[in-house]
């Protein structure tokens, strides 16, 4: 199966404000954050900070209240297929067969038909371990073969950008880990623009080429770091000494703007002691 390039995808100056009878909310402000062709992006920041409405505004599924989106330099203005989401929570048709999920897009689109769709659905499929799964639906899979399906079903399509807002939340750990193996060899073996949302730092270090860290709301970029850790990545380079000095950055980073949310108020000290707990 041929899969398209990724897409430069860049928000510029981008602003997001909610009015409501109490007031306005300022969620993003200025927000500048570009995400390069074939690179995989990880973004992380503070609980509440509004990283679920970046990935809205990406998506053209809201718009902004300030500044622009544009993908390979032409602006967006509402969702295509050329930009996908995976949710937090599984947005599988309960009514469709593990198969079908995955079939739905093309056969809308009218863009693959036949043995061609089969191929290209089966493929992806017995990469993440589905292949004796096709006729099996929502209800009969589990919470990670159910995530194992959304990732297929998005990259079928052949999307210019994923974005993926935290996928893995919920999971066991256990699940968790063989999840993020699962879509790494996905995405090397695919490649495209991936902007993936996690909570977890070690996760993100595993993941990206890039990590973006975003401040408390309203949220702007504080930093992007460069990891150019090799790739495949396993979980040993956790104890190499280019990591654990990522880390000891990023967390830094991470800390300070926790630190700020919790004494605006914005998290309990429960929320607080989850969110950051794996950073140390």
């Amino acid at each position: 199966m041929t899969y398209s390039t990724g897409g430069l995808l860049e928000a510029r100056s981008l602003t997001k404000t909610y009015s409501s009878g109490s007031g306005s909310r300022e969620v993003l402000k200025d927000l500048c954050l570009t995400l390069e062709k074939n690179l995989l992006t990880v973004v992380m920041g503070p609980s509440g900070c509004g990283k679920s409405t970046l990935i809205n505004l990406l998506a053209g599924y809201e718009e902004p209240s300030g500044g622009r989106i544009y993908l390979d330099h032409k602006q967006v203005t509402g969702p295509g297929p050329d930009r996908l989401v995976v949710f937090q929570e599984t947005a599988l048709f309960p009514w469709l067969t593990t198969f079908e999920n995955v079939a739905y897009g093309p056969k809308i689109r009218g863009e693959m038909k036949g043995p061609r769709l089969e191929k290209a659905i089966m493929d992806l499929l017995r990469v993440v371990g589905l292949n004796d799964f096709r006729d099996k639906y929502p209800s009969q899979l589990s919470g990670g073969m159910q995530r194992r399906a959304e990732l297929v079903r998005a990259l079928v399509n052949r999307p210019k950008v994923m974005l993926l807002d935290e996928p893995f939340r919920g999971l066991d750990a256990l699940t968790r880990s063989l999840m993020r193996d699962y879509y790494l060899e996905l995405f090397e073996k695919h490649r495209g623009t991936n902007l993936f949302v996690t909570s977890e730092l070690d996760e993100a270090l595993l993941l990206a080429d890039r990590l973006v860290i975003i401040t408390n709301r309203p949220a702007r970029v504080k930093k992007t770091l460069t990891v150019s850790l090799p790739r495949p990545r396993t979980i040993d380079i956790s104890s190499w000494p280019e990591y654990l000095a990522l880390k000891s950055e990023a967390l830094e980073l991470l800390h300070e703007e926790a630190v700020k949310n919790f004494k605006a108020g914005a998290v309990n000290a429960a929320d607080f002691v989850g969110a950051y707990a794996s950073l140390g």
